[in-house]
């Protein structure tokens, strides 16, 4: 039986996308969301939520969705948390290269809030699977 996910810590600059992916999992999803605005926040708040699965999104001024991936990991606690990459990134070789930062998928952006929630579940169960 895998653990049920119920924590999400989502990294996001935009404010319409925080709103919209907010909206979509906890309302669809049932999910517990913190949303930071920048990889410095996610450092900061991560190990106060202990978050069983981290959102980030890949370009963001400052600290980008790779160089916060490589920082959380740096965290003892956080060293095998699942990482799913939002983009519109997408090229095969782009999601070939955020899975080798250990990305275990890639939501592509625009995403459809409709189904956020499961894909984000689809997700998970196929990481626990």
């Amino acid at each position: 039986m895998t653990d049920k996910l119920m924590r999400i810590l989502y990294v996001e600059d935009e404010p319409d996308i925080q709103m919209v992916a907010r909206l979509a999992l906890e309302a669809l999803g049932g999910y517990t969301v913190e949303i930071c605005s920048s990889g410095d926040e996610a450092l900061q708040r991560a190990p106060g939520f202990q978050p069983q699965l981290f959102l980030l999104d890949v370009m963001m001024p400052g600290m980008d969705g790779p160089s916060t991936l490589k920082m959380l990991r740096a965290l003892p606690q956080f060293a095998s948390t699942p990482v799913i990459f939002m983009t519109a990134k997408v090229q095969s070789g782009e999601v070939a290269g955020y899975k080798e930062l250990g990305a275990v998928d890639v939501i592509p952006k625009p995403f459809d809030p409709m189904i956020l929630a499961s894909k984000v579940q689809d997700i998970w169960e196929r990481y626990h699977g």
